[in-house]
Order: structure tokens, then sequence, then C-alpha cells
């Protein structure tokens, strides 16, 4: 029914300048790099240095790196694409529902009931 991928987070070695961690998560986010980059050398800036420091760790040993064919096989879907289809199945629930109300305030619907009253 639904066709949605799941969308898993690695580390993105080839397009990161350390390890890849920024990379990864801007591209699970679907944002740009350069805001993941920026967010963490604030954070690092305003005083979350040593937790930033130790994500940036934990997350760089906890995360396997893509697969080379990671990027090239599958198509991941953007954040509009999943909106996108999220929208569309809702409409479709909605138009059942419709169609489910028009029958139960119908005459077809009291007059079938009450010949299984019967």
């Amino acid at each position: 029914m639904s066709n949605f991928t799941y969308k898993k987070l690695w580390r993105i070695p080839q397009q990161g300048m350390v390890k890849g961690v920024c990379a990864g998560v801007a591209s699970y986010l679907d944002v740009p790099v350069k805001l993941i980059r920026l967010i963490t050398v604030l954070a690092m800036l305003f005083g979350l240095f040593f937790p930033v420091v130790v994500a940036y760790i934990i997350m760089t040993f906890v995360l396997d790196p893509m697969p080379d064919n990671a990027s090239e096989g599958e198509h991941m879907p953007t954040s509009s694409e999943l909106l996108d289809a999220v929208d569309a199945e809702l409409d479709a629930g909605e138009k059942r529902l419709r169609q489910m109300e028009r029958y139960v305030t119908s005459d077809t619907f009291s007059l079938r009931s009450r010949f299984r009253q019967l």
C-alpha cells in the first residue's frame, strides 16, 4: 500500500572533510552539507565544543560508511517526493471516506437496512 523506502543514515567519506559524518547527516535530512557543517561549527563555538566532538566521534564509529553502489543503485526519495506520496495517499483515503459517507447517508443504505431487519 505504501511505497516508502527505508532511508538509512550513513557516513559518506567521499564527500566528507574529516570522516563524512556531516555529509551523511545532510544526505539523510535532505539539506545542504554546508548548513550541517555551519550548525556544527556554531555549536562548537557557542559552548558545546565537548558534546559536539564526543557526538562526532561516536557517530564516526557507529555509522557505517556508505557503500559505493548505494548511491548508484536505489533512488532515495527527497522530502518533497515523500510529502507528495503522503498527500496522494491521504487524498485516496478521503475519496474512499466520502464514498462511504455518501452510501451510508443514501436511501439505498436505509432500504437495505430495513430489509435486513425483516
